[in-house]
């Protein structure tokens, strides 16, 4: 075997192995790994006890997550890496344990990926379609923590100090809303999400005592008249779960909606330009094969062009999470 040849083995192996990334990353959330050794159990022992697994099982666990870089090892102890002691020890503000291991319960469906590629039938919202309120309640149980980081990077990025009503299209918890009630004092909010969904959001829009600017409105926005005399429209709600042709509406449907000189922004998972990359919209794209819906990954090029088609002007692509999000702009004249 030549150099060559090794090398791309061991690329296709390490691919391979993501699977198994995933499996140890989630199994040491759910059995608080991370929270155990920023309470001081640094040893294999220690978090061995903390853990109640055996020490040979810890030791397996937490070799794979140093090889991971998830943890730093020193001698016999260990410690967290700075981004794991963030988001990952319970009791951090910014935990998000929630978030790694929601998408558990797909690794069967994964599984059979093959299967679904070969399938015919779609639906318009993929498992959206039947969503229930305690499916709301579950889902934003898990992705509410980093949409509220999201919602404190978006305005931090875009100022509306001199905006007043704000509609959060497909908003689910209203973290972008309850984000920018809190930044900006003068500034209302409609979260629009489907009607099981509407029912959690008033839940989290009252727990952080912002009810008297931000409301929710039940309604498909694919469906759905829009409300009107809005000067700024955000769209965060996962754009690979939606074909061409609903976007290119509801960005449409949100130009007829403001006011001139009002502003768009759409944060979502895209493709570059020549659709090679990067990874990550590139999966979520495919993940709307193993959910049965007409979605696929779009590129900046593609939101682009919705945007213009739609009537907006001074269209710009700015890196949201580079690699992972962007944010595609644009004003109504």
């Amino acid at each position: 075997m030549t150099q060559a040849e090794r090398l791309d083995t061991t690329r296709l192996q390490a691919l391979a192995l993501a699977y198994q990334q995933s499996a140890a990353l989630m199994a040491a959330v759910e059995l608080d790994v991370f929270t155990a050794i920023s309470q001081g159990a640094t040893t294999i022992p220690a978090v061995a006890k903390a853990i109640a697994v055996t020490p040979r099982h810890a030791e397996r666990l937490m070799t794979a997550l140093t090889a991971m870089t998830l943890l730093v090892k020193t001698g016999d102890t260990y410690a967290n890496a700075p981004d794991v002691e963030r988001f990952l020890v319970k009791g951090s503000p910014r935990y998000a344990g929630p978030w790694i291991t929601f998408t558990k319960p797909r690794w069967d469906r994964w599984g059979k990926l093959s299967e679904a590629l070969k399938a015919t039938a779609e639906k318009v919202l993929g498992d959206y379609e039947g969503f229930t309120v305690e499916d709301a309640r579950r889902y934003h149980a898990a992705t509410n923590s980093i949409g509220m980081g999201a919602g404190r990077r978006f305005c931090r990025q875009v100022d509306l100090s001199s905006r007043r009503k704000l509609l959060d299209l497909g908003g689910g918890s209203g973290a972008y809303s309850i984000v920018a009630a809190q930044t900006w004092p003068r500034l209302e909010a409609i979260v629009l999400d489907l009607p099981p969904v509407v029912v959690v959001a008033r839940e989290y829009i009252a727990q952080h005592g912002v009810g008297d600017r931000v409301s929710a409105m039940a309604g498909d926005f694919t469906k759905s008249d829009f409300p009107t005399g809005v000067d700024v429209v955000v769209m965060a709600s996962n754009l690979p779960q939606y074909s061409p042709d609903l976007i290119q509406l509801v960005v449409s449907k949100a130009f007829a909606a403001l006011v001139p000189g009002g502003e768009m922004h759409l944060v979502g998972e895209m493709l570059n330009d020549d659709r090679s990359g990067p990874l990550n919209p590139a999966l979520w794209g495919l993940n709307e094969a193993v959910f049965g819906s007409t979605g696929v990954a779009h590129s900046e090029a593609d939101v682009r062009r919705y945007f213009a088609t739609a009537g907006f002007v001074g269209v710009t692509v700015n890196a949201f999470i580079p690699g992972i999000l962007s944010r595609v702009t644009g004003r109504k004249p």
